[in-house]
Order: structure tokens, then C-alpha cells, then sequence
């Protein structure tokens, strides 16, 4: 074993294993009070469970039910919070909760709305209330015995985004960011680690020295602390996996739907990425490989059930654009009904024998990330002994410093400035870059200046802006978590667009060569 090294030996203060929203949010806020860091995700940025969520920020209506106070009241809180730091990727959505019978009586459901409405600081979302679908818009697309429904506010996030965002706010501000990065072991070296990151790419391997590790791995946290993190304290996860259908638009209004199944499950209908619905989600306990997570048959047969049951136009196989699976880690025993297991989480600081502080995000959900993050610097300041004031709950994410957060008023101001944009170009920039667009059409004063159109509204200057301003690698990365784009193009258009990243001169984004010690 090495001897033990002084502060100024070490290359950062904490290494973050996984690019996941509670990794790149600890980084961000970590290196906000002054402390160096780096994260390493062995895949792609929200390449697992972070971007396959129901993509919202919510307080969680039905864990009232199991009397998750403290867990809905900090949620809803944080709504406000995320919403005020990212308009262009997170904004209100109104949920329509059809009465159905036999399932919860009318009466729980105005208990439980009239909580949701005063657990939280609600200042900018509209409050619950009722609402008569008879020839209702809401209404329409539901089945006619369905007369009566409730409603009430959250939001709606671009999950994949509000992951790269932290990640781009963390380099802005000196973290170093390294993806297609595998921690491979971390060994106590007396009070501090050796860490030896694998670039999967080209199989290189270099070693970096820090004061405290952070296990961000979401799913694979438990694994992590077996196989990676030398004399760590392992603790067991419940991994239930969600998963969810896109099928073209069933709906024409801007709200989205709550239902409840009679085993008391509740799945939403949300309307997505402009002609499309998304549906979901399911909660089943997961045993295979989180390499390769998919939706089971039986999970897509329950989705297309339960929109059957509600809709009047039927849903079959065959309609579904597309499914997508994440498995969740909570904290639970595995006697439970997975749906009643608790959405909260556990922040685990714990030492080795020889001094080493290894701390371990067990559980949580894509709402509270940022206080998560927050409470989890807070443990690592401590521990290090640096100082450093809480700082995230009043600071924009990249792109989300909009005047007033009016994300309306500044897409109309672009309007302006870029004329020759069409409307749902327009959109998909002010909705994925807010006030970055400027940074992303920089000199172009007509589409042409954009380059090659591979389809569905993608050009060659977003893909380049995508490759050397937020670690996207491949087509996947581009088409499918930092934007949605492939939703709307043809099976060609991923291929072709692989063939021009590979043609053009890498992208570099390697691991750091032990000469790099001033990070």
C-alpha cells in the first residue's frame, strides 16, 4: 500500500463514478465550492435509467398514499426550483385523473389533491380542481363512461438534457468530464484512493489520485461497491425496471393523463415530442443484465391494456414507434409490492480500515437530484474540511438564463434575430439550447449556412455543435438523448449520419495520462 499523501499530492479531490443526473449533479454542485473533480461514466452521459424516465418533475401524487410526506414535500418543493433554472427543458403540464370505479373513492383523491396543493411552495403552477369531460377536448379521446376527472399541475423534463446541462455547467467550471470511461478498481492508498480509469474506446488505462470517491453508479451502485471500490461496505438495491411505449398522437389538447388500473396502479398518457404519445409506466423487479435493458412482453401488454381501457381509439403492437426500459435502484426489502417500494434515497459516507471515504447514492428520483446533490456535497465538504456555501437553487442551468424565465418572449425574440428559421426549428432550438442557440447559429444568416440536412430538422452545425460542446460520440447519442430527433427521421437517416461522424477526424475525449496531475 502506498503511503499516505498529502492534499497536494492528490490529482482532485473526489472522482464521480456515473454520468447519471445524480452524478453530474454532484459534480456540478461540488466543483461550484471550489473543490476539484472528476466524473467518469463508462458509457454515454444519461445513457441508462436517467434518460428513461417518465421524463417528469413531480411531487409523486400517489405516495401520499404511503404517507411519503417528507419525500412529496421536497419534491414539490424542487419543482419550482428546477423549473426557474431550465424553462427551455422543463415547463408546466396540467394532468386530467379520470374518476374510474371501484379503484380510489372521489373523496381521497380531493384529500390527497388538496395536500399536493399545499405540501409544496407552489408559486408558479396552478392549483387542482375538477373538470366535466362531456364534450370536453379531455374528454374526447376517453371512453364515454369516463364523465368526471380531476386535474392538476407538475412538469414536464427533457431528462437526457437536464443530465448534460449539469455535466456542461460542471466543465464550465473546471470539472473534467470523461465519458466511454470505466472506473475499473479504486484501492485505498491510507486516507485517499488510486482509481484506474479504462478508456473503452481504445483500451488505455490511467491512474488518478483523489481524496474521496463518490458511487453514482444508479443501478449498478451495488455492483460497484463489490467489484470496483476495494474494502467498501456493500448494500443491497431493489431494482424494478420501468418501461414505456411511444405510439403516434392519440390526443389533441396540450394535457396529459393519469390512469388508475384496478391493482391500483396508476400509468400516464403525456403528449410527446409533438406527434406522439408516450406511455408508461410499469414497475417490475429486474434480475437480468443492466447492459442490456428492454421491455418485456408482458410489461407492452399491460401498457396496451391500460390505454385500451381508457381510450376509445385501440392501441395494438403494431402501432408502437418505440419502447424504452431503465431500471430504477430503491432503497427496500424485496417482500414488497415493487410500485409501494419508497422513491426516497440514502446518502452512505462510510470509511475503509484505512481511513479512505467512499460516499454511496443509494436511490432517489430524477426530482430531488439537485437536493440530493446539494446534501451529498454537503457530506464531502465536511468530510474533506473545505468550505463552501450551497449555491444550485438560485443558478440557471446552461441555456435556461432567460429574461424573466418567458421561454415564449425569448423564442419570439429569435423569431426576430433568425427570420428564416421555421416554426418547428425555431422550437426544437429554443426548447433544447434556450439562450445557447445564439452560441449554436453563430455567423448564419440563412439555412444553407447550417450545412448538411440529414432530416427531421437535423443539420450539420448542430451535429458538430452536439460532438464539440456536449461529448455526443455517435448517432445514438445525437438522435436519441440529446435530442428526440430520431422519433421523426426515417432508419436511414441514423446510419448516414453514423457514416459522416466516422468519416470526420475523432473527437477526442480520453481518460487522463498520468502526466496530467494539475486538473
Amino acid at each position: 500500500m502506498d503511503e499516505k499523501k498529502t492534499d497536494s499530492e492528490f490529482d482532485a479531490d473526489v472522482l464521480v463514478i456515473g454520468g447519471g443526473i445524480n452524478g453530474a449533479g454532484i459534480a456540478r454542485d461540488a466543483v461550484g465550492r471550489g473543490l476539484k473533480v472528476v466524473l467518469c461514466e463508462k458509457g454515454d452521459l444519461a445513457g441508462g435509467t436517467s434518460s428513461a424516465s417518465t421524463k417528469l418533475i413531480h411531487g409523486g401524487l400517489r405516495y401520499l398514499e404511503h404517507y411519503e410526506f417528507g419525500l412529496v414535500r421536497s419534491a414539490l418543493s424542487e419543482r419550482e426550483v428546477l423549473l426557474g433554472n431550465a424553462p427551455h427543458i422543463i415547463w408546466p403540464l396540467r394532468f386530467i385523473l379520470p374518476q374510474s370505479p371501484g379503484v380510489r373513492p372521489a373523496w381521497l383523491i380531493r384529500l390527497g389533491l388538496f395536500l399536493y396543493d399545499h405540501l409544496g411552495a407552489r408559486k408558479r403552477l396552478a392549483g387542482s380542481g375538477a373538470i366535466s369531460l362531456k364534450n370536453s377536448p379531455q374528454g374526447k379521446p376517453l371512453k364515454p363512461e369516463l364523465t368526471k376527472a380531476a386535474y392538476y399541475s407538475d412538469c414536464w423534463v427533457d431528462d437526457a438534457r437536464l443530465v448534460v446541462l449539469n455535466a456542461i455547467d460542471a466543465s464550465a467550471r473546471g470539472a473534467q468530464i470523461l465519458t466511454r470511461t470505466e472506473c475499473v478498481r479504486a484501492v485505498p492508498t491510507g486516507s485517499g484512493w488510486q482509481a484506474t480509469l479504462a478508456d473503452r474506446r481504445t483500451g488505455d488505462e490511467a491512474d488518478v489520485n483523489v481524496r474521496l470517491v463518490v458511487n453514482a453508479a444508479g443501478p449498478w451502485a451495488e455492483k460497484c461497491l463489490t467489484d470496483v471500490i476495494e474494502g467498501a461496505h456493500a448494500t443491497p438495491l431493489r431494482l424494478v425496471r420501468g418501461s414505456h411505449i411511444i405510439v403516434p398522437k392519440m390526443f389533441d389538447h396540450d394535457d396529459a393523463y393519469i390512469f388508475q388500473n384496478p391493482d391500483k396502479r396508476i400509468v400516464f398518457a403525456i403528449p410527446y415530442e409533438h406527434d406522439f404519445t408516450m406511455i408508461g409506466t410499469t414497475d417490475e423487479d429486474f434480475d437480468g443484465s443492466l447492459d442490456d435493458v428492454r421491455a418485456s412482453d408482458r410489461e407492452i401488454d399491460y401498457l396496451i391494456e391500460t390505454a385500451n381501457r381508457f381510450f376509445n381509439e385501440r392501441v395494438s403492437k403494431n402501432a408502437i414507434v418505440r419502447s424504452f426500459s431503465g431500471v430504477r435502484p430503491l432503497l427496500g426489502g424485496g417482500g414488497d409490492d415493487a410500485k409501494e417500494v419508497t422513491r426516497d434515497y440514502r446518502l452512505d459516507l462510510r470509511k475503509t480500515a484505512s481511513g479512505a471515504p467512499v460516499l454511496s447514492v443509494l436511490g432517489g428520483k430524477i426530482t430531488t437530484y439537485r437536493k440530493l446533490a446539494e446534501q451529498a456535497v454537503e457530506k464531502i465538504a465536511a468530510t474533506l474540511g473545505v468550505d463552501g456555501d450551497a449555491w444550485t437553487a438560485s443558478a440557471p442551468l446552461p441555456g435556461g438564463d432567460v429574461a424573466d424565465g418567458d421561454i415564449d418572449a425569448f423564442a419570439r425574440t429569435l423569431a426576430g434575430q433568425y427570420p428564416w428559421l421555421s416554426d418547428n426549428l425555431r422550437h426544437h432550438y429554443v426548447h433544447t439550447y434556450g439562450t445557447r442557440t445564439s452560441a449554436l447559429l453563430q455567423g448564419a444568416r440563412r439555412i444553407e449556412d447550417l450545412g448538411r440536412h440529414f432530416g427531421a430538422g437535423l443539420y450539420e452545425r448542430e451535429v458538430l455543435y452536439l460532438i464539440d460542446n456536449e461529448w455526443a460520440v455517435t448517432a445514438e447519442d445525437i438522435l436519441w438523448r440529446r435530442t428526440k430527433l430520431g422519433l421523426h427521421g426515417e432508419a436511414a437517416m441514423t446510419d448516414a449520419l453514423q457514416r459522416w461522424i466516422d468519416a470526420r477526424p475523432g473527437h477526442k475525449n480520453t481518460v487522463i495520462s498520468p502526466s496530467e496531475k494539475a486538473l
